[in-house]
């Protein structure tokens, strides 16, 4: 049951989005040299350089200072769009005990950082140093609940990394394939043997951690 609202969720809200800028793509082409979109092109079909060169935005319409504002609330306005999703199944999928929701407010906000960044130092390679450097000068400490949460972390850099270089349609297409194929693998229940862990059960099906939880703590509580 769960699986199937999380298809139906999913199938719905990336019919919605993708018909959405469709439209607006095709009724202004004129559009397609201003929203965020069309990178993915630029990067496969680029000749081989030098490494060491930025990527280019291809923002061509982009030309004074309200321009690139609006250009860049639409970049993060669709890395966000794009991560939503990726929440979805991550609520789906966890039961009480390793649900995190400093992860999931963690995976909506780190492509907001991480699409400025990029923006910042896409053509600099001075610029990219310092980040190295101010980065390595800052130490961060964060547990994970679970080894898997690594792969929403990496998802949401490279969503902000598609958002900022121009290139949502990546983002989408990867939240498009690694939630249906996150669902699909649970539907098929592939690789499963007895008494292994298992993701996106039911909700009221209560794992070990939970009988022996008395603390009374948990989602939406403190």
């Amino acid at each position: 049951m769960i699986v199937r609202s999380l298809f139906l969720r999913l199938t719905v809200f990336y019919a919605l989005v993708t018909g959405l800028v469709a439209a607006a793509v095709t009724l202004r082409p004129e559009l397609g040299d201003f929203l965020p979109i069309g990178g993915a092109q630029t990067l496969i079909a680029a000749p081989d350089g030098n490494p060491l060169e930025g990527v280019g935005i291809g923002a061509r319409r982009v030309a004074n200072l309200g321009s690139s504002i609006l250009w860049l609330f639409i970049a993060v306005g669709g890395a966000l769009c794009t991560t939503l999703p990726v929440t979805w199944t991550y609520m789906a999928s966890r039961n009480r005990a390793e649900y995190d929701q400093a992860l999931v407010e963690t995976i909506i906000v780190l492509p907001i950082a991480v699409t400025a960044i990029v923006v910042m130092v896409h053509n600099s390679l001075a610029l990219a140093f310092s980040l190295a450097g101010i980065v390595g000068g800052v130490r961060f400490r964060n547990t994970l609940k679970s080894s898997g949460d690594a792969i929403y972390i990496l998802l949401a850099i490279g969503i902000g990394l598609a958002a900022g270089i121009g290139a949502l349609e990546i983002a989408l297409v990867m939240t498009v394939m690694f939630n249906y194929a996150f669902a699909l693998l649970w539907s098929v229940d592939y690789g499963a043997k007895d008494g292994t862990h298992r993701y996106l059960r039911p909700q009221d099906a209560a794992e070990p951690e939970d009988l022996h939880d008395q603390s009374g703590e948990g989602i939406g509580t403190r």
